[in-house]
């Protein structure tokens, strides 16, 4: 199964926390559910690749993503969102803000932006593969920041619709942030590797 795939590297040797994790895409499943989920197979194919990575220290954060074998020179949004990956797509939830929104989904362009939310959006080249990479002078508040969201088109930016990228396509439960929760995540997933 595809969750059985997941490898974790996890930094705790000095004051910076950095975590890269991979996996292959799966259908949801109600009896096991991978962290790698496609709900869309013909966008996202199963058994397709997702790594996702975080570096942090006290001055940024840098956020990488990177898929194979998918539709080739096709774009895509991609978000870091508050919730872990589920059945629906919508379990995932909204997406992090480092300044929150009062009113959620957010769709104002004063918070739904790339500086203070972490956007991925990438177009595949004609291989199938495509990556991102997003930095920031702040850090994830521990246990609100979950999974990546994969959408089927790349975020808008204007008013009323900033932050929208369509539906999401594919979602992979990560776990960010140096925090006990994502230590608990970690080890789920360890012990579904040993």
């Amino acid at each position: 199964m595809a969750a059985d795939d997941d490898k974790v590297q996890k930094n705790t040797v000095d004051p910076q926390y950095s975590v890269a994790i991979a996996a292959q895409f799966a259908r949801p499943n109600a009896q096991m559910l991978s962290s790698a989920l496609t709900y869309d197979p013909k966008l996202v194919p199963v058994g397709s690749h997702v790594t996702v990575s975080e570096r942090s220290d006290s001055k940024q954060t840098r956020v990488g993503l990177r898929v194979t074998d998918l539709p080739a020179n096709r774009t895509y949004g991609a978000h870091v969102h508050t919730g872990a990956c589920g059945v629906r797509p919508t379990d995932a939830g909204v997406h992090y803000q480092h300044r929150k929104d009062p009113r959620s989904p957010s769709v104002d362009p004063a918070y739904a932006n790339p500086k203070n939310e972490v956007w991925l959006d990438f177009t595949t080249n004609a291989n199938g593969e495509g990556s991102a990479e997003s930095r920031h002078a702040w850090s994830f508040r521990p246990g609100e920041a979950r999974s990546v969201a994969i959408h089927e088109r790349r975020t808008a930016t204007g008013p009323g619709v900033a932050g929208t990228a369509g539906r999401v396509v594919a979602c992979y439960s990560v776990p960010f942030n140096n925090s006990k929760e994502a230590g608990k995540a970690v080890a789920g997933v360890l012990s579904k590797i040993f």
